[in-house]
């Protein structure tokens, strides 16, 4: 299993957002985590890679990628967030850079040193996400499809076994988020899982996965009745 949460409490500084959290993903599995803003589904994600901590004393069992996490010193999160990836909303691509020094940077940065291996997987990432002839293009000579493509070909430099995704088509029109999606779920069948945080609930219905919702500081599994779920209006559009 690459996450095994269960009877976890997450807070955000001092204020408790999720409480007695059960939460699971396997290989190959495409995850979504759903609910309003500010339900608890970035602080959840967070937690996955060590961005926000968790309470000893309130965490019954939290696994990721085969570490205990109740255990895991600071220095040893590195290694655990090298076997991850990881997409924002904002893209956080380095404006002043092409595309290749983008992902240049990140080999580097997890220890990469040989560089016709370095060039041979920046150019298998870029295939991958049908961006190979904008491997020299700046950031902003890309639309916000191409700069998302080109997040998810970073987050796929080092064979991750996971992916989390917070939030990935938030700036992104309808159809550019349709195609975002299906790359990622694609992504699904060569075993690594893909856990993503939306409020666009209509790609439920064209890409189907596992359906966590976050709700009054509950987490649950509402993947065989998310199709008939009471959204707000908040839920179902932002």
């Amino acid at each position: 299993m690459l996450i095994d949460y269960h009877k976890v409490n997450i807070y955000q500084q001092d204020k408790l957002i999720l409480h007695d959290v059960d939460f699971h993903a396997e290989e190959g599995e495409f995850i979504y985590l759903i609910g309003k803003v500010g339900s608890g589904k970035s602080s959840l994600l967070k937690t996955f890679y060590c961005e926000l901590d968790l309470p000893q004393k309130e965490t019954e069992k939290a696994q990721v990628l085969g570490r205990d996490l109740k255990a895991l010193k600071r220095k040893e999160v590195p290694a655990l967030r090298k076997e991850m990836g990881i997409i924002f909303q904002d893209f956080q691509l380095l404006h002043d850079q092409t595309v290749y020094r983008n992902l240049r940077f990140v080999l580097k940065a997890t220890g990469w040193k040989d560089k016709k291996k370095i060039d041979q997987r920046i150019d298998e990432v870029l295939e991958a996400v049908g961006m190979a002839d904008r491997k020299e293009s700046m950031p902003h000579e890309l639309s916000g499809g191409e700069q998302q493509r080109i997040s998810i070909a970073r987050a796929l430099l080092n064979h991750p076994k996971i992916i989390i995704a917070d939030e990935p088509t938030g700036n992104l029109d309808p159809e550019t988020a349709c195609n975002i999606v299906k790359l990622l779920k694609d992504i699904t069948t060569t075993g690594t899982a893909v856990v993503m945080s939306t409020h666009n609930i209509p790609l439920l219905d064209r890409f189907p996965g596992i359906v966590y919702r976050c709700k009054e500081g509950l987490l649950s599994d509402v993947t065989k009745e998310y199709a008939n779920l009471d959204l707000t209006e908040d839920e179902a559009t932002m």
